[in-house]
């Protein structure tokens, strides 16, 4: 039976802890609501550029002179690289674990190709670190401010790659923002690009806009598809960030909650403790009475 001293103590870590947690919890709050406009705002901003995309992209298909684009070239996917985007930090439930494990699982099925890893995120790096695989790039500290500079410079690293055709396939594995409570595993082909069809994306109708074009559409696509790019990747980085304040709000609220009922159950324990203390203590004192 563990003395009053040591209840006494346990109570107070636990209490310190659930301070802690609570504290967390309403950081996550705060810098979740301006995560998850961002992310939300993107996505207007994604879907648009992808209907553009697409009458571009049919308009340069019926040109004769727009040659070929190496981003839309089709090759055996025998070189792929992974690009996974995690948190830096841990403490958000299962959203680092799940994202890890379903590229993990990914990498697994495609064990005869031959993988390349870019990791954003430290725990995407220390994960695959200790896995023995070949890690191409890694990006680190990228959450506190989402900047669009870094999107550009892990795409840009990728679309080079790409065009020397140093690899056949380039797949994006991220923790999309859902909800406040859940967040949606996704795994997206980037290269090589799935040009949209505009009978799915177009206006509405299914017929293609009617743009006027000062350059041809082949040179407006050369610049339109590495921008795509860049926006799914920073679009990517923005669902990423407001999920993982969502998930360690969600996290601390539960460890928040565990710790007050821990509290509670020490507390009622400690009184068994001190009530027996007390009975022990009047036993003896009767019984010194009755010996005199």
């Amino acid at each position: 039976m563990p003395s009053l001293i040591d209840m006494r103590r346990r109570i107070r870590s636990v209490r310190n802890t659930q301070q802690i947690t609570k504290a967390m919890k309403m950081v996550s709050a705060a810098k979740l609501r301006r995560a998850q406009d961002k992310a939300i705002a993107a996505r207007p901003y994604a879907a648009m550029l992808r209907q553009i995309l697409a009458n571009v992209a049919e308009a340069a298909a019926q040109s004769p002179d727009s040659g070929d684009n190496a981003l839309l070239a089709v090759r055996p996917e025998k070189r792929i690289l992974m690009l996974v985007i995690s948190a830096d930090r841990g403490l958000a439930g299962g959203f680092n674990g799940n994202l890890l494990r379903m590229a993990l699982r990914f990498a697994q099925t495609h064990s005869s190709e031959e993988l390349t890893f870019e990791l954003a995120g430290k725990k995407a790096r220390d994960f695959f670190r200790k896995r023995n695989v070949r890690i191409s790039g890694e990006y680190i500290d990228l959450f506190r401010t989402v900047k669009f500079e870094d999107a550009e410079r892990i795409a840009d690293s990728i679309i080079e790659r790409y065009a020397k055709a140093e690899i056949d396939a380039v797949y994006l594995f991220v923790n999309e923002f859902k909800s406040v409570i859940a967040a949606n595993l996704a795994t997206t082909k980037l290269l090589p690009l799935e040009v949209p069809q505009q009978a799915s994306h177009g206006t509405g109708t299914g017929q293609t806009a009617d743009y006027i074009y000062e350059q041809s559409p082949g040179e407006i696509l050369a610049t339109l598809l590495p921008r795509y790019i860049k926006t799914q990747i920073y679009r990517a980085l923005l669902e990423s960030a407001a999920a993982e304040h969502a998930a360690r709000m969600t996290a601390m609220e539960a460890a928040t909650k565990n710790a007050s009922e821990m509290i509670d159950k020490l507390t009622l324990t400690m009184n068994r403790v001190r009530q027996a203390s007390i009975t022990r203590e009047i036993i003896e004192i009767v019984s010194g009475a009755a010996a005199l």
